[in-house]
């Protein structure tokens, strides 16, 4: 039996037969795969239904008129993150079994071909540069620890844990660990608490409460859902009235450098909260519950995937009304982008996984009847940076604040060179800052200089053929909430595999409690 030893919690797959136990749940093999259905099905009409609506829609309810859903669209879902890399991890358990620990999720992360965005970049370019699968995920490697990443990548748990939220919870910690942390782990284990209570509970409110018990109350991701649900009892017919209250409380510390400060928010906990807006005023109907989701606005095509495929294993793929169906037989033997799977294949393989963890936790499988020895939902440890500081402050680089020497040039709102010794220091006063800029394909190595000592060398390769605009090229939090002088100096070298020796500045995010 593997072990995994992680900030002091000893996880081992013994853990998945230790979980409080409620009562036996019954379910036929029949029934159980056609919620399974359901759930992947809901996924990939989610997601398409949303895409084209994908952070148009910032800070702001979208009104607009979306674009009409026809049967065809649904294509679209092969060629989406939600789902390609959401089915490379559910293979890692294929491969490495049940106990697969951190560090075999790391090993597939780290090589994995496709293009990536935020926390999972962040997690795979740390991985490369020899930090462990374990820490790859932290805020002291990965400035996008509250970002969204887990969450929409988290439905192979809760898919193949009905009715054992417990041990769902025990995988999303060994999966998530590599790119997320806090509240980003937990938009994980929210999403995947919801799908193992969506087998057996056909209230969208309880569905939300057990996934809201997995949650420890003390984070701030769990109080957002507390509010949400409180205020969805105080307006029941109001979910418009319940956007703004969640905006006016909780859209103001997107730590993540793209957004901080500004409209863009993908944030996990923020962007579940419109899952849950769609789940809550949706009322079972599939047309209503993507409706809200998407126009809840930010990441809108990843909500209504969430949501979708919540509801989607609620009703199972039966019962989905056929004008949102209707248009994936036609691409159910088609494989999703960088995977081996179908629609079909991950089903069978979805199953496959989803009865060896119902025979492992005491349940049992007969011909036609799977008998589930189902879990009470229980609160998750809590970790945290909440405390590092709220975003206060975004310099940008063409402030007087910014003294720059040698040879720097203007392009496109960044100051970009590759000169040696070419150099620029800012002085600020906070608890934390992030220094942004954009990961280039021709991206080079600079070092960095905090009061005077070398802080580290970074550099600006995205190790994908793509720029990725508005990301950390350093930073740094737990400051001593005094001044501090940040200095960068080119190296005039290129990171192995970069065209190039760039080195772009942009602005520079303060933090302060």
């Amino acid at each position: 039996m593997r072990t995994l030893i992680c900030f002091g919690v000893l996880i081992s797959g013994a853990a998945l037969s230790l979980a409080a136990a409620g009562p036996v749940k019954k379910i036929s093999v029949e029934d159980l795969r056609d919620r399974v259905a359901g759930g992947w099905a809901g996924q990939m009409i989610g997601v398409s239904f949303g895409a084209p609506t994908e952070f148009r829609s910032n800070a702001k309810i979208n009104d607009s008129a979306l674009p009409k859903w026809t049967a065809d669209r649904v294509s679209n879902s092969l060629g989406q993150d939600d789902l390609y890399v959401d089915m490379t991890f559910a293979k890692v358990l294929d491969d490495k079994g049940l106990d697969a620990t951190t560090e075999d999720f790391g090993a597939m992360f780290r090589e994995a071909k496709y293009h990536l965005w935020h926390a999972n970049l962040a997690a795979r370019r740390a991985l490369r540069r020899g930090v462990p699968a374990a820490l790859s995920g932290t805020p002291k490697y990965n400035v996008h620890a509250n970002d969204i990443d887990f969450q929409i990548e988290a439905d192979f748990i809760g898919l193949m844990a009905p009715g054992l939220p417990q041990s769902g919870t025990d995988i999303a910690w060994r999966a998530g660990r590599v790119m997320n942390y806090g509240d980003g782990i937990y938009g994980g284990i929210f999403v995947s608490c919801m799908y193992s209570a969506a087998f057996f509970e056909p209230d969208p409110v309880k569905v939300v409460q057990a996934g809201l018990a997995c949650l420890p109350p003390q984070s701030p991701y769990g109080r957002l859902i507390s509010d949400v649900l409180a205020w969805h009892r105080q307006h029941p017919a109001d979910w418009r009235k319940v956007w703004q209250l969640i905006e006016d409380k909780w859209d103001k510390r997107e730590p993540c450098p793209e957004g901080a400060l500004l409209p863009f928010n993908i944030d996990a906990k923020l962007n579940g909260a419109y899952v849950v807006l769609g789940l809550l005023y949706g009322g079972r109907d599939f047309g209503k519950t993507l409706d809200i989701s998407t126009r809840s606005g930010q990441d809108s095509d990843c909500n209504p995937a969430t949501a979708a495929g919540i509801l989607g294993v609620m009703l199972g793929y039966k019962a989905i009304p056929e004008q949102w169906k209707g248009g994936i037989p036609a691409i159910a033997d088609k494989k999703f982008s960088y995977t081996d799977f179908s629609f079909h294949t991950i089903v069978d393989s979805n199953m496959k996984r989803a009865l060896e963890l119902i025979r492992k936790t005491g349940g049992r499988v007969d011909k036609d009847t799977v008998s589930v020895k189902a879990q009470n939902p229980k609160a998750t440890r809590f970790e945290g940076w909440d405390d590092y500081g709220s975003p206060v402050e975004r310099i940008h680089s063409n402030s007087s604040r910014f003294a720059w020497k040698g040879d720097w040039r203007e392009s496109g709102g960044v100051r970009m060179s590759a000169v040696k010794g070419a150099e620029v220091t800012i002085s600020f006063r906070g608890t934390g800052a992030i220094l942004t800029g954009p990961y280039l394909v021709s991206g080079g190595k600079a070092d960095v200089y905090l009061d005077g000592k070398h802080e580290a060398t970074v550099d600006v390769y995205p190790d994908e053929p793509s720029r990725k605009n508005g990301d950390a090229v350093w930073h740094g939090f737990k400051l001593a909430n005094t001044g501090h002088t940040l200095r960068l100096v080119v190296r005039g070298e290129p990171y192995p595999g970069s065209q190039g020796a760039d080195i772009g500045v942009a602005d520079l995010i303060v933090f302060r409690p």
